[in-house]
């Protein structure tokens, strides 16, 4: 299981959230910290004033008038009672972690005052929260403090012992961090952008070398790689088109001089002769014609149209029975109409045909859909050709039968040329071998409408 997103921008989304959340966490815990420091502060600055306060008052009065005083001097936290033990709490001695509130008292009242303080046993706190957050500014405690006349007062300090979330701090957290992250996101979305579509660019290159070229936009690197993607699309498109000119001038213009050889040949008196010439001279009239075949095929111009393509098996079916020629069609997966170029997707449909007629035998045709692919398979139950040779036999010129018999080799060029119409429409052809025997040429074509958009 990959814990990292693939893309870019998942993964920026994640270092900036990440980055985000511990910021605001620890940002928070320590503004948290410094307000409890301060109200720990003044709370216990709070107890020792009323402490001091309380032992001066019930000092100026005598014994018989303090205990109605008790009711006005309690507050919610201080709890005050008299004692006439002079016991100190049991014995127990004063806690270390009131030594502050001892010096502080003692400063107050006297060094020679008698007190002590011991702290109580408050429950824990139980959950993360309340560990993080906790609101008890100073742990509760009794004291006891002797007055001049020898009686002993009490002083009980408690407070509810519950963990309370700082709820306004806790939602500008979220508040925060949802505005700083909206900003992240958009800032991330606009920086890839550009990286988005370059890839895009680049993935759909093969299917259109005349897609209009990038915007060049944006920060300076991408300005950079947008213009090198430009001049390189402009090359390869300079360097295909001058490709199929030049080719396409040599196969035209032999047509001339084979004529007029072809003329002087079937003047020869040699019925011999003249026969082995023409035989030279049609095989070289097949080579030129395949030729400007390929060519055609490497630039399909015809409109982008709807096809409902078992409509179109069916009349190539139609036809090939005609010429005695059985063409199977596989009942089961009916794909809806595509946008394709027809005329070509036919040629590349009938060039395997032809080839598994004339190779193999017993054609049939299977219509498949796998994940967003329309796979079309023209099967024969033929000898099949060598493992090795299933992606060399897509090479221009290139022939599994070495004879120079055009009849029984062929020129070369029907799978070139079925190929390039597949990848023309965003797809491809593979071939493989059947279990059974035989051999598959499986056409894939997008079943997403999107990237027909791209096609020439």
């Amino acid at each position: 299981m990959r814990l990292l997103p693939s893309s870019l921008f998942g993964r920026l989304v994640l270092v900036l959230l990440t980055g985000l959340l511990l910021a605001q966490v620890l940002s928070i815990f320590i503004l948290f910290q410094n307000q409890h420091q301060q109200k720990f502060k003044r709370q216990e600055k709070q107890l020792i004033l009323r402490m001091t306060e309380t032992v001066k008052i019930l000092d100026s009065l005598p014994h018989q008038k303090r205990e109605p005083l008790l009711a006005i001097l309690n507050t919610l936290r201080l709890r005050v009672f008299l004692n006439s033990n002079i016991e100190c709490l049991g014995g127990k001695t004063t806690s270390p972690v009131f030594s502050s509130i001892v010096m502080n008292l003692h400063r107050n009242l006297g060094n020679d005052q008698p007190l002590c303080i011991v702290e109580s046993n408050p429950p824990p706190t139980r959950h993360l929260i309340g560990r993080l957050f906790k609101t008890r500014f100073h742990p509760p405690f009794f004291a006891k403090i002797q007055l001049r006349d020898g009686h002993w007062v009490s002083f009980e300090h408690h407070h509810p012992h519950k963990a309370i979330t700082p709820w306004r701090l806790l939602f500008t957290l979220a508040v925060s961090l949802i505005m700083v992250l909206s900003l992240s996101l958009w800032a991330v979305r606009w920086l890839t952008r550009p990286l988005a579509i370059l890839a895009n660019a680049a993935e759909h290159l093969g299917q259109d070398i005349h897609h209009p070229p990038l915007s060049e936009n944006g920060p300076t690197e991408v300005r950079r790689a947008a213009h090198a993607f430009n001049l390189m699309q402009t090359r390869l498109t300079r360097y295909l088109e001058d490709r199929a000119r030049i080719l396409t001038a040599i196969s035209h213009d032999l047509k001339t001089p084979l004529t007029r050889l072809r003329l002087r040949v079937e003047q020869l008196e040699d019925e011999k002769r003249r026969d082995s010439f023409i035989r030279d001279l049609d095989e070289m009239q097949s080579m030129t014609a395949a030729t400007l075949d390929f060519m055609r095929g490497l630039e399909i111009v015809e409109p982008v149209q709807l096809l409902d393509i078992r409509a179109l098996l069916e009349s190539l079916q139609a036809d090939y029975e005609e010429m005695g020629l059985a063409v199977t069609i596989v009942q089961g997966y009916t794909p809806p109409p595509l946008s394709t170029h027809p005329q070509s997707l036919k040629r590349c449909l009938v060039n395997l045909i032809d080839n598994a007629h004339k190779y193999g035998k017993r054609v049939k045709i299977i219509l498949k859909k796998q994940e967003n692919q329309l796979l079309m398979i023209v099967a024969d139950e033929g000898q099949g050709i060598p493992k090795a040779a299933l992606e060399t036999v897509f090479e221009p010129f290139y022939r599994l039968e070495k004879s120079r018999n055009r009849a029984t080799g062929g020129t070369g060029l029907g799978l070139s040329i079925a190929r390039n119409i597949a990848r023309a429409h965003g797809g491809d052809i593979i071939l493989r071998h059947r279990a059974g025997g035989g051999l598959e040429a499986i056409i894939s074509l997008p079943l997403v409408a999107g990237n027909y958009n791209r096609l020439p």
